[in-house]
């Protein structure tokens, strides 16, 4: 049942000031979604501060329920798919035209960021606009079906990809950070302590700064709810996904190494069902690992 207690349109607060946490228990969400491990992640990094959200057309904005009721415990504009980024500029600036210590924060999935939502998100980095974007990546269109996105990886299976996808993620933290933005990162869900760290510093940062969030998702994944966040550290064991940060556009620093074991990556694969229809070749996928990490070494190497 939603919690009775409505959040009203233009009241700002924090979670600490209303009581409120920023995910409020009895939400939607599925079991084990790496989302709803994000927002109370961000919820805790939050702190004083006082925010608003804008999610566009994803889970995320699901999430909050029916009006007058809202499962978010801070106000929340819901955007259009493609939009979030330009919704989340005009709020940014009309607070510092107030005067307003206000921090907003776009919470958008990957097909908001990755795809229809790319131009606008794009435009605000290229302005250097006074927001935090972050993306939870469940690598598909969870919201309408789970059909596949350009964050979708090899070999995954999805309503519109049912033989598996043939192409490579793409590399959206290599894309924002070539808009020399003052700060991206990517975040683990296994790694706590980073997690706030780089959240923290997210928030306290003043221009556009974009967090990247792997989101395991139980019924896009076609895997256990309960090993989720160990999914994350087997992404991460294997070199799928790197755990970093760039400042202002050139300086790498990589936060975990990872051990590029065979074994993690085999064992990522096998506790996915939206990898068992089709045989993925982990060869293949091993020497792209290893290309990109031979890449961000290289990068992380020259700061």
């Amino acid at each position: 049942m939603m919690n009775p207690d409505p959040v009203l349109c233009g009241q700002v607060n924090t979670s600490a000031e209303s009581g409120e946490p920023l995910l409020r228990a009895g939400n939607t969400n599925c079991g084990g979604c790496g989302m709803s491990v994000g927002l109370n992640l961000l919820n805790r990094a939050i702190g004083q501060r006082r925010v608003q959200m804008v999610i566009p057309a994803c889970c995320g904005i699901v999430t909050a329920g029916s009006y007058p009721f809202s499962a978010y415990g801070v106000p929340v504009v819901a955007s259009t798919f493609a939009s979030a980024a330009a919704v989340a500029t005009g709020l940014a600036q009309v607070a510092a035209l107030n005067g307003d210590p206000t921090r907003v924060i776009a919470w958008a999935g990957d097909g908001g960021t990755y795809d229809i939502g790319l131009a606008t998100l794009s435009a605000a980095a290229e302005r250097n606009e006074d927001i935090l974007y972050i993306c939870y990546d469940n690598e598909i269109y969870g919201n309408t079906g789970g059909q596949r996105s350009s964050a979708t990886p090899v070999g995954a299976t999805t309503t519109t990809t049912p033989a598996g996808k043939e192409l490579e993620k793409k590399d959206i933290v290599g894309i924002m950070a070539a808009h020399r933005i003052p700060y991206c990162a990517t975040v683990s869900l296994a790694h706590a302590d980073d997690a706030q760290r780089k959240m923290q510093h997210a928030l306290d940062t003043r221009g556009f700064r974009f967090l990247h969030i792997l989101a395991p998702c139980p019924t896009g994944w076609k895997s256990e709810p309960a090993e989720g966040i160990e999914l994350v550290r087997l992404a991460i064991r294997s070199g799928l996904f790197a755990v970093y940060e760039v400042f202002d556009g050139d300086r790498r620093v990589i936060n975990v190494e990872p051990e590029l074991s065979r074994a993690a990556l085999e064992q990522y694969f096998e506790l996915q069902g939206r990898f068992r229809k089709n045989a993925v070749d982990l060869d293949a996928v091993q020497q792209t690992v290893a290309r990109n990490w031979k890449g961000l070494r290289a990068r992380a190497a020259e700061a």
